[in-house]
């Protein structure tokens, strides 16, 4: 489609008197209308937001979710990583190509598809998976490949799916808020201090859901005590991770759980101002994300005064678009002032200089619909479950050879072999290895698995809960390919600000292509490679990039032998 001078001015129109923190906005708005950005475009919206052309230009080639160039009418993206590969997404691939007479990474002749690789879509319980858009629409729908095909066949009775285990019923409460709801906040509105809220956090022991465990409590205070306003909540749902999709069921299912935890938050910080920034991948989440903050903007629940208070806080919802480093939370600021999504330098910490240079607190999904429920009910109720250093609940995402692939809350202290085989129905054939905590993860052997699921009984065991991605492989599996996939994946979303990373992700990549034939010294290449991004990298993507193979080697040395 070419882009139209009215219709482009129409989308730029709503964007006057803004800069650059519109930027990822404007971008999707013209994307979604014309399919892709061009040069003119581009000019155009330089004059509007005030932002140099080389900029903007930069921006889209750093997010891959954008295009530049004229792409088909729909475009249908296929997920190559770790468990879509394992459940053939190539052969998938191929299917596509023989059905829609095109070739991946091209458009058909006809215009109507192009068909393109990408990487994780968070719909690890739906392998192989798939995202399909389409111009004037958007992304109109995610699932598995028979959904994908039914959608692009009869798109007028497509049902979505979501798998879901949400026993016991804990975080994920039948109890959870409507737009006319907000019982915890309306609580503290009417009898409790910032102080008070954070000090209840701060007992009920709610640390950070999203990998690095950082006590949330802890965090609100030092952002509350920082000089300068104002202040922000930063809600991190840029959920890229391989093997982790719980943040998708709590922003489809429970949007109000989250919102008021984000509104809390702001009240225990002194923000009027929160940032939900969700991965462009999770249409779905969006939608319903968007919905649900009109809803309780409508129902006095969030906004302006809430519930006749002199608290007012607003929330923005902003899309990324297609880059896993933008779930580092300095790389998530950059996104949305406008920017390639680079992390920065700590410190200083976002405690004091996050998003637009101000004190900030960024938590996850998870760890925010855990807050309105601690509150509510108390820090004494939250510590029943779990233990001592793991308290309350937690989400894990399954995937792989088990029974029922799927979100599933478990409480810490139960044993992998018990979350495998009676809370996901068993495995589907002998089990080989786990992955523990995403791409970024370690592996466990079959001996293993009797270890239980706390932050720090992992942790004692050398391994991680990390994002709480568990992703199974049994034996019909070749575990190099699976190491092939997870070197491709770190080497194309490692953003190149530094070297050890940049460098370090390519070297990685090259000798695990090579890991069926390899070549003396290659184990020792792979250390030194693994030891110098973790610690020359500046943030956690080069940090963890070689953990899984660096298990591998350690765990089945075999598959690095000739």
């Amino acid at each position: 489609m070419i882009i139209e001078q009215s219709g482009l001015e129409k989308i730029l129109g709503k964007y006057a008197g803004r800069r650059r923190e519109a930027l990822l906005p404007v971008l999707w708005d013209v994307q979604t209308a014309f399919g892709h950005i061009d040069e003119y475009a581009v000019r155009q919206i330089s004059y509007t937001l005030r932002v140099p052309e080389a900029d903007i230009f930069g921006v889209i080639g750093f997010y891959t979710l954008f295009h530049n160039k004229p792409t088909g009418e729909k475009i249908i993206r296929v997920c190559t990583s770790p468990t879509c590969a394992v459940f053939e997404a190539d052969h998938t691939i191929g299917q596509f190509e023989k059905h829609l007479q095109v070739q991946c990474g091209h458009t058909s002749a006809n215009g109507e598809y192009t068909l393109e690789k990408t990487e994780c879509l968070g719909l690890c319980d739906h392998a192989p998976a798939v995202l399909v858009s389409e111009q004037e629409k958007g992304e109109t729908l995610y699932g598995d490949v028979a959904d994908a095909v039914h959608f692009l066949q009869h798109p007028e009775d497509f049902a979505y799916k979501n798998n879901a285990d949400a026993h016991p019923n804990v975080l994920l409460d039948d109890d959870a808020p409507a737009a006319d709801g907000y019982t915890a906040l309306e609580t503290i509105l009417q009898s409790k201090t910032p102080d008070d809220v954070i000090a209840e956090i701060e007992s009920a022991g709610l640390i950070g859901r999203g990998g690095a465990a950082f006590p949330t409590g802890m965090k609100w205070k030092f952002t509350r005590r920082a000089e300068g306003d104002p202040k922000y909540v930063v809600c991190n749902a840029d959920e890229s991770e391989p093997g982790t999709f719980k943040d998708r069921l709590l922003m489809e299912s429970y949007p109000h759980l989250l919102l008021e935890g984000m509104a809390i938050a702001g009240y225990a910080i002194g923000a009027e101002k929160g940032y939900l920034f969700i991965r462009g991948e999770y249409p779905k989440p969006t939608d319903v994300l968007l919905q649900a903050y009109a809803e309780a903007v409508a129902a006095g629940s969030l906004g302006d005064n809430i519930m006749g208070s002199d608290f007012s806080f607003h929330i923005d919802i902003r899309r990324g678009a297609g880059a896993y480093i933008c779930g580092e939370e300095t790389a998530l600021f950059e996104a949305i002032e406008g920017k390639r999504g680079f992390p920065r330098i700590k410190p200083p910490y976002p405690t004091t200089h996050g998003l637009f240079g101000k004190p900030t607190v960024v938590n996850n999904v998870e760890t925010l619909c855990n807050v309105p429920h601690i509150i509510d009910k108390g820090a004494d109720w939250f510590r029943a479950y779990g233990t001592d250093e793991s308290t309350g609940t937690k989400l894990v995402s399954v995937s792989g050879h088990v029974q029922n692939p799927s979100t599933y809350e478990i409480e810490p202290g139960i044993t992998l072999r018990e979350l495998l085989e009676n809370r996901c129905g068993g495995l589907i054939g002998e089990l080989q290895a786990v992955l523990m905590g995403g791409a970024a993860g370690t592996f466990i052997t079959p001996n293993e698995i009797d270890v239980a699921l706390t932050f720090e009984t992992l942790r004692a065991a050398g391994s991680t809960f990390g994002s709480g991605a568990i992703m199974v492989f049994n034996h019909t599996v070749d575990l190099r390919d699976v190491l092939k996939s997870l070197g491709h994946f770190f080497q194309h979303e490692s953003c190149g600000k530094c070297f050890p990373c940049q460098l370090g992700t390519q070297r990685q990549a090259e000798i695990l292509e090579r890991i069926n034939a390899p070549i003396e010294g290659d184990t020792v290449r792979l250390t030194d490679i693994g030891l110098t991004m973790k610690e020359a990298s500046i943030c956690g993507l080069g940090q963890t990039a070689s953990m899984a193979v660096m298990s591998a080697m350690e765990k089945f040395p075999h598959l690095f032998e000739k």
